[in-house]
């Protein structure tokens, strides 16, 4: 039975028993905020849908209170705001069929705090019930310490459960970050050329934060674009639309693996190539 803290909200598009709905999930997105989802986690959201034999399962851990807001939501409260982009986040599970979305309604403030236990409870319960193959996340690069504080919090959450209820794979996908920086080696690469419309229509959802001054629709559209043309410089675009992730995958398989040893890894591989190409042009 799903057991959650008493202010999270769980919604199944469909109307059917979550207890049963949620078992059946393939594909989970733990976000930070409202919109996060379907920007960083299209690869699970595309997978699923229409698909009768995988799920999609979302889920949201903070209350969203503190978005920017102008215009039309200029002098709404964060209370009010909270509301609107957790009601916007359950249409964006309505367009995108998802198979069961939760939204924990945490403060960013707890997130943040490497102390707190409680989301990492909730967590490690609620991946323990979906038992997914595949969990989308923020990459532990990210710029906004909200999402680091949520990729770590996954991580330890995971690595309380046993090896058998883990997923397969955990990525750490862009959002306050692109990861085109990364090796091409190190990069995973999702082709979510498939299902235009509904990419935009997902991203269009969340009318409270590109009214409110942050045109997430065009920027996301945009970078995925751009991902796939400047992918290979040697060769044609293999799509029109690429998200790339990092492989978090290996701190779920080894509780040993130091995390900010891991992701500094992929910064030193990064700096020692640049290095090597620029000593390369360089007389002797």
């Amino acid at each position: 039975m799903i057991s959650l803290n008493v202010h999270a909200d769980l919604f199944v598009p469909n109307g059917d028993d979550p207890n049963t709905i949620i078992p059946k999930t393939t594909h989970m997105a733990i976000a930070a905020h409202q919109d996060d989802i379907e920007i960083m986690a299209y690869d699970g959201i595309l997978k699923c849908f229409h698909n009768k034999e995988y799920s999609f399962f979302g889920v949201v851990v903070t209350d969203g209170a503190g978005s920017s807001r102008i215009g039309p939501y200029g002098a709404y409260t964060n209370e009010e705001m909270a509301e609107i982009r957790k009601a916007e986040q359950r249409k964006a599970a309505v367009i995108g069929e998802y198979g069961a979305l939760a939204q924990l309604n945490y403060p960013s403030s707890t997130i943040k705090d490497p102390n707190d236990l409680e989301c990492i409870d909730d967590l490690t319960h609620l991946i323990k019930f979906a038992k997914p193959d595949v969990i989308y996340t923020h990459n532990l690069a990210d710029k906004h310490d909200t999402h680091i504080g949520v990729a770590v919090k996954v991580i330890k959450a995971i690595r309380s459960l046993s090896e058998d209820e883990r997923p397969k794979s955990l990525y750490g996908c862009e959002v306050w970050r692109n990861l085109d920086w990364l090796q091409d080696e190190d990069k995973v690469v999702f082709d979510v050329s498939d299902q235009p419309k509904l990419a935009q229509d997902l991203i269009e959802v969340f009318d409270s934060q590109i009214s409110g001054g942050k045109r997430y629709d065009a920027a996301t559209l945009g970078r995925r674009l751009a991902n796939a043309t400047y992918h290979q410089s040697h060769q044609s675009d293999l799509g029109n639309a690429l998200i790339f992730a990092m492989d978090m995958t290996p701190l779920i398989q080894d509780d040993t693996l130091d995390i900010t040893r891991y992701v500094l890894s992929y910064i030193d591989r990064f700096k020692n190539d640049v290095e090597r190409k620029i000593k390369s042009q360089i007389s002797k």
